[in-house]
């Protein structure tokens, strides 16, 4: 693996490039042993290992570099031990690139009805057999080493919007506590990439507490985790610029869960790197497009005979090769196609648009070409 200056680059650095002169955005590399991230970037979602609905051709041909899998569900289903003997999840889903495991801690805390919370973890039961299963911290790093993905998430206690300080303290002192014992149990600390995650609620002074603790520990990587779970646009702003800057500088910076243009925007020019949502594949199996920063409803009428291509500036294969009035038609007698058609292009927009937030920036043009999304 190389850069620019053919100098070998070890897995997991982050190199720093463009630097916008108005807003902390920045260009960079993140270098992990299946390739490179070019950030900022946009990251599809493969919860059980795969984009649903996309081949891995389909998503590596919009420009995808790094996609994301769960390690709640693929522990469910079809098992670690399954995907390990496969020889991975790489192998198993057959995609070469670089892949990140969410712990899974999300997925426990807003999926489970029953489950019980304890210092050691949290037990809950399957909704797939009823089956009761015990989630630590060890067992969630014990699975994402068997997945074998590049970057591995920390266990780490999600809690609701709204919530107490109190509870909103207890739950990221645990995650704290919890991180220390990923780091422990972490085998695998060569190959994979764990990153801390930064909670805090919307608490400022809890969110910095939180950031400053988890660099001491000089992880790969952080994420700030714990927004859109339910609370306004203009508080994960203000949990994003808040925290943002106590994240070191020489290191990736992931915002989870966040997949709208301002707020992908907001956050760049808040100095974070990589993003991830599942928006792109949900709108499309529901009919909707993104199209250059709007989105639409392909069943309305207005598209029955309209044959202009759906983006006209994009280059995704269904842009290039179907008309709006075509993927009307296939919404209209609900065939599978015209659903694959508006995920692929759903998910090369929210990538092309990162992409050209990083070609802005190294013009230093960002914040004058994507000022509407800033304000």
């Amino acid at each position: 693996m190389t850069s620019g200056n053919s100098a070998v680059i070890p897995a997991f650095t982050f190199e720093r490039l463009a630097q916008c002169g108005t807003t902390k955005a920045r260009t960079g590399r993140f270098h992990t042993p299946h390739g490179i991230v070019e950030t900022p970037r946009f990251m599809p979602v493969g919860t059980v290992g795969t984009i649903k609905g996309l081949t891995p051709q389909q998503v590596e041909s919009v420009g995808a570099q790094m996609i994301l899998a769960n390690t709640y569900h693929l522990h469910l289903q079809p098992g670690e031990d399954l995907v390990k003997a496969a020889g991975g999840l790489h192998r198993f889903m057959n995609w070469s690139q670089p892949i990140l495991t969410d712990s899974g801690g999300f997925q426990v805390f807003s999926l489970s009805k029953l489950r019980k919370i304890s210092e050691e973890g949290v037990i809950f039961r399957s909704p797939r057999d009823g089956r009761m299963i015990d989630f630590t911290p060890e067992r969630s790093i014990q699975i994402q080493n068997a997945l074998g993905s590049d970057v591995i998430m920390a266990f780490d206690e999600c809690p609701p919007y709204p919530a107490t300080r109190s509870q909103i303290r207890e739950s990221t002192d645990r995650t704290y506590r919890w991180l220390q014992r990923c780091i422990s149990a972490h085998e695998r600390p060569t190959e994979q990439a764990l990153f801390g995650i930064v909670q805090g609620g919307v608490y400022p002074d809890l969110r910095r507490e939180a950031a400053e603790s988890l660099v001491q520990l000089d992880l790969p990587g952080y994420a700030i985790g714990g927004v859109s779970v339910g609370e306004p646009a203009p508080l994960i702003h203000d949990i994003v610029n808040n925290t943002a800057p106590f994240l070191p500088e020489n290191k990736l910076r992931y915002l989870m869960g966040v997949g709208t243009y301002r707020e992908i925007a907001v956050a760049i020019a808040a100095g974070m790197d990589v993003f991830d949502c599942v928006i792109p594949t949900r709108l499309g199996r529901h009919g909707a497009a993104l199209v250059q920063g709007e989105r639409w409803n392909l069943k309305n009428a207005r598209f029955k005979e309209d044959f202009s291509s759906l983006d006209e500036t994009c280059s995704c294969y269904c842009c290039e090769n179907f008309s709006r009035a075509y993927l009307n038609h296939l919404l209209k007698v609900k065939e599978m196609l015209g659903y694959i058609l508006i995920s692929l292009h759903n998910v090369a927009e929210l990538i092309r648009f990162t992409q050209e937030i990083r070609d802005a920036i190294e013009r230093d043009r960002f914040a004058v070409e994507f000022a509407h999304w800033l304000n």
